[in-house]
């Protein structure tokens, strides 16, 4: 959802800059020519090379739609060249703010203290996206076997496996959940969402991103940004220091290719060379 959203506000750009006198714009009639001086008016005016890479395939993926049902012979925007950005380096919090973070005491009868828990031990415990925790179903949540079913980017289902600390957290808040009748469903749906709100409703991933933030916050995170996606990360770094495989982490994950999962070995490289030059002889220099 949020990707589409993105495109359309793409494509309401490029429309406002392309149209014409009578403020309407024939997409058919447009040349490369036109798409390039687009992105040079955008990146002239301080788009990151990022979004514009973005606005980029938003057009390439406009253009494709027009061949494919609209009979457009060829799409222009298909050799506009892509700027190039930099890999930035996963934001994660320290396995022990984590821990600290997940075993401070809360109420066992309050549902939101009892949920809201849940939701950041998953995100860290499982790596998953926050549109897949979102879109959880409570047949897709299997605490007896430790695994979860869920539907990632690209409609693409995979199974995560997780340990009997999770199990028996999510046996905690289905208890909590089912005993007041605002939040219980039905077992005999399978439409019924895992996570609800007070009222028995699904979440919202506003909701979701202010339980993490403010989780991680109160438990004293010192991560430059604190969000479901950093937890993601969280779980990725932390496994790969503990010797998982990065083919591992990212089935796990649910990448698409291993270029997507190697960017956490850059941190985990990062951490081997910080303790190496705090705690090896031959870094330290001498006199200091």
């Amino acid at each position: 959802l949020h990707t589409q959203a993105a495109y359309m506000a793409d494509l309401k750009a490029w429309k406002q800059f392309m149209a014409g006198p009578d403020g309407e714009l024939h997409p058919t009639d447009v040349t490369r020519g036109d798409l390039r001086a687009w992105v040079s008016h955008i990146s002239r005016g301080g788009t990151a090379p990022r979004s514009v890479r973005r606005k980029i395939s938003s057009l390439r993926a406009f253009y494709t739609y027009l061949m494919k049902y609209h009979g457009l012979a060829e799409n222009p925007a298909s050799d506009l060249a892509m700027p190039k950005v930099g890999r930035d380096i996963p934001v994660y919090v320290r396995p022990e703010e984590t821990r600290a973070i997940l075993d401070a005491e809360i109420s066992p009868d309050n549902f939101e203290e009892v949920r809201n828990r849940l939701i950041v031990d998953m995100f860290y415990t499982t790596g998953i996206r926050c549109s897949e925790l979102m879109g959880l179903k409570d047949t897709d949540v299997d605490a007896s076997r430790g695994e979860l079913k869920v539907l990632g980017k690209r409609n693409k289902e995979r199974v995560v496996p997780f340990g009997r600390e999770l199990a028996e957290s999510i046996e905690s808040y289905r208890l909590a959940r089912d005993s007041s009748e605002a939040t219980r469903i039905s077992p005999r749906d399978p439409e019924a969402p895992f996570f609800v709100r007070t009222d028995g409703r699904p979440l919202y991933r506003k909701l979701i991103y202010n339980v993490v933030h403010s989780s991680l916050a109160d438990g004293g995170a010192h991560a430059a940004r604190l969000s479901p996606h950093v937890l993601r990360h969280s779980c990725a770094t932390d496994m790969l220091n503990a010797g998982a495989s990065i083919a591992s982490v990212k089935d796990m994950l649910g990448h698409a290719s291993l270029a997507s999962t190697q960017v956490y070995t850059h941190v985990t490289y990062k951490d081997l060379l910080n303790n190496y030059q705090s705690a090896h002889p031959r870094a330290l220099k001498k006199g200091g």
